[in-house]
């Protein structure tokens, strides 16, 4: 025989009214394992309640509650489904065999017992069981091992954008907090969308944190800005408005390049809208593809009120700040020409909690 005797000896229940199958079974196992036998179902639930056995022997044919019956029972509760059982049957009851495999059982063996075949098959049940533990844990340990390499890939990840970011309005000393400010009113904007029901074909589909993650590159490409414009202490000529607008342009191509360097590009495609399309207007007059109406990305029409929203109430070297009062009216005018009408229906609901968010997010 191959068993080994293991100083913690693993647990068989032997489920059988029959005193002289109890007596002959725990003969045969109680070398190998610690052997407790039960001479029927109802007593194999009552012991289950201390004892959770590594393998159930159960046998079919018994009064009261049968075999196949516990069997139901024992696979029904979350407790007791994982425990491997092996029918006991004559070796008529073939159908009773057929019934018990159907239900769960793993095998089945036939009375009167064969010492050596009985040692082998549970022998053989057991290290199929144990080998199965071994693999989910494997499997546990290696998709617990994934969730912390993804999440530390994540926090490098936001780590390396909320950089870049910072190294854009660092470069920019009139624009304190603007990209802290505007990803605090995209999130305000997003949940009163989805509370409404507005755009909520698009919202559903939207990873929230990736979309809030990519919104504060949508000023990256003022990296390319020179300083003597992005800095000026004044009002800038035509020929230097032209050449702020290329920032957007500008700020494609570097997450472009962004993605060349990565397989990770969902967020990236999402920053790319909002770099691109936020000084877009629903009428048609904005910069860099004069697009109207929906052809904008829902994504930069969101950005555009947030967007315009922060500079109103922020002071520029051309103009001083407007209150909260007054920049909200700017953009409610600018409905159905600068702004996405249905949008503006929403900020008139959160016009406040920008109010909130610009004070508490102040320079």
């Amino acid at each position: 025989m191959s068993i080994t005797q293991d100083s913690k000896k693993q647990k068989i229940m032997l489920v059988d009214d029959n005193k002289a199958n109890l007596t002959i079974g725990k003969s045969i196992l109680s070398e190998y394992y610690d052997v407790f036998a039960l001479s029927s179902a109802d007593k194999m639930f009552e012991f289950l309640k201390h004892v959770k056995p590594d393998l159930i022997l159960l046998d079919i044919d018994m009064p009261g509650m049968n075999g196949l019956e516990a069997l139901k029972l024992l696979k029904a509760d979350k407790q007791y489904a994982d425990i491997p059982v092996i029918f006991l049957t004559a070796k008529s009851s073939e159908s009773d065999q057929y019934d018990g495999l159907g239900l769960g059982a793993i095998d089945y063996i036939t009375k009167p017992f064969v010492p050596a075949l009985l040692l082998m098959r549970i022998e053989n049940h057991l290290l199929i069981q144990k080998q199965k533990a071994s693999l989910q844990d494997f499997n546990d340990n290696l998709i617990k091992m994934v969730k912390e390499k993804t999440h530390q890939l994540y926090n490098l990840q936001n780590a390396i954008i909320s950089t870049i970011a910072e190294l854009v309005e660092f470069r920019d000393i009139f624009t304190g907090r603007h990209i802290s400010r505007t990803q605090k009113y995209m999130k305000k904007f997003m949940e009163q969308l989805i509370e409404d029901g507005v755009y909520s074909d698009e919202l559903l589909v939207w990873d929230m944190n990736e979309i809030l993650l990519s919104s504060q590159l949508h000023d990256v490409g003022k990296i390319a800005i020179s300083d003597n414009i992005l800095n000026k202490a004044g009002k800038l000529t035509k020929e230097e408005q032209e050449i702020m607008k290329t920032h957007v342009q500008k700020g494609v191509e570097v997450i472009e390049k962004m993605e060349q360097a990565t397989d990770f590009t969902g967020f990236l495609e999402c920053a790319k809208l909002f770099a691109g399309t936020h000084h877009e207007k629903w009428d048609g007059t904005g910069y860099p593809l004069g697009l109207c109406g929906n052809s904008i990305p829902l994504e930069g029409r969101i950005m555009a009120i947030a967007d315009v929203y922060d500079a109103l109430i922020s002071v520029r070297p051309y103009k001083e700040s407007f209150s909260a009062d007054e920049a909200a009216q700017i953009i409610i005018n600018g409905a159905g020409t600068h702004f996405d009408p249905s949008l503006i229906e929403i900020f008139c609901k959160i016009k406040d909690d920008f109010a909130v968010i610009a004070v508490q997010d102040a320079d």
